[in-house]
C-alpha cells in the first residue's frame, strides 16, 4: 500500500525525495546554473546565451507577505528576458492566480525607478505540474493575453505562462521534454540530461546542511497545514452554530436563549434575527 507523504517523517521524505520534490528541485537548479539554463532551453525550445542567478539565496517561506517563494527566478545575460520556474507536485487550485502574482512580483523587480515600461523584460513563468490542472488532456498549456473580441489580436505585453503536465508526458513531440517529465513522474533517467540531473539529486541529498534546512522547512510547512486545518474546523463550527441559531429563531426562541444554546454572541443572534425579519414572507399557495 502506498504511503501518503503526509504520513512520512521528515527524514523519510528526505530519503525518498526525487527531482519532483520542490525543495530538491530548487537546490539542484539554484546551485547548478548550467543545468537550470539547459532545462529552460528544453522546456521553452530556444537557446539562451547565459543566465544570472540571484547572489542571495533564501530558502525560508514568508507566509505573511508571500514575498519569498520556493521557486527558481533567473534573468538572462542579454537583459531582455526573465524566467520563473517551479516544481508543483499538488494541485492547489490557485495556480492561475499564483502565475498572475508571480508576474507582478517579477515586473516590480525588473522595472527600476525612472525606467520606461517598454524596458520591462519578456517574462516566462513555468510550472512543472504532476496532474493536469486544467483537465483538458494536454501535456503543455501556454497562455498569452489575447483580445476577447478577436483572438488573433495579442496584447503584446511580452508575458507567457507555461504549464507542463508530467502525467501526460507521452503526448509531447519533443523527446527531451518527454524524458524530463517522465523523470519527474517515474524517477527514471533516459538521456544524458536526466542522468546528470539524477546524479545532482543524489549529491544534494548527501548535503547535511541542505538536509537540515529541509527538516526545518518541512516542519514549518506542517505547522502551517495544521493551523489551516484548525482554522477550517473553527470556521465550520461557527457556520454550524449560525445554522442552528437560524432554526431556533424560526421556532421563536428568544435571542438570549439562542445565544446560550448556540454559543454565539447575543449581538450576532440579534443580527441574524434582523436578517430573517427583513426577508420577504413566502408566497401563499
Amino acid at each position: 500500500m502506498e504511503i501518503s507523504q503526509t504520513e512520512l517523517t521528515p527524514q523519510e521524505k528526505w530519503e525518498q525525495a526525487t527531482i519532483a520534490n520542490n525543495f530538491i528541485f530548487y537546490k539542484v537548479m539554484r546551485h547548478n546554473p548550467d543545468v537550470c539554463k539547459e532545462l529552460l532551453e528544453i522546456l521553452l525550445e530556444f537557446k539562451i546565451e547565459r543566465i544570472e542567478m540571484s547572489q542571495e539565496e533564501v530558502v525560508d517561506i514568508d507566509f505573511a507577505s508571500k514575498g519569498i517563494r520556493m521557486d527558481v527566478y533567473v534573468k538572462d545575460g542579454d537583459g531582455l528576458k526573465a524566467y520563473n520556474i517551479e516544481m508543483q507536485t499538488t494541485d492547489t487550485e490557485e495556480l492561475p492566480e499564483r502565475a498572475r502574482y508571480y508576474q507582478g512580483v517579477m515586473d516590480v523587480d525588473l522595472l527600476k525607478s525612472g525606467q520606461q515600461y517598454k524596458e520591462l523584460r519578456t517574462t516566462y513563468i513555468i510550472f512543472i505540474c504532476i496532474d493536469d490542472v486544467f483537465k483538458k488532456g494536454l501535456a503543455k498549456y501556454t497562455f498569452e493575453n489575447l483580445c476577447v473580441e478577436d483572438s488573433k489580436t495579442k496584447l503584446g505585453d511580452r508575458t507567457q505562462k507555461v504549464f507542463y503536465i508530467c502525467k501526460n508526458y507521452d503526448k509531447l513531440l519533443d523527446n527531451r521534454q518527454k524524458a524530463f517529465l517522465r523523470m519527474v513522474t517515474q524517477n527514471s533517467s533516459s538521456d544524458d540530461f536526466t542522468k546528470r540531473v539524477g546524479g545532482l539529486v543524489e549529491n544534494a541529498k548527501r548535503n547535511t546542511q541542505w538536509r537540515q534546512q529541509f527538516m526545518e522547512w518541512d516542519r514549518e510547512m506542517a505547522c502551517m497545514r495544521a493551523k489551516g486545518r484548525k482554522e477550517g474546523l473553527a470556521e465550520g463550527a461557527q457556520q454550524k452554530a449560525i445554522e442552528n441559531a437560524k432554526t431556533m429563531l424560526a421556532d421563536n426562541l428568544s435571542p438570549e436563549k439562542i445565544s446560550q444554546y448556540s454559543g454565539l454572541p447575543l449581538e450576532k443572534v440579534r443580527e441574524l434575527a434582523e436578517q430573517l425579519a427583513a426577508q420577504p414572507a413566502p408566497a401563499q399557495a
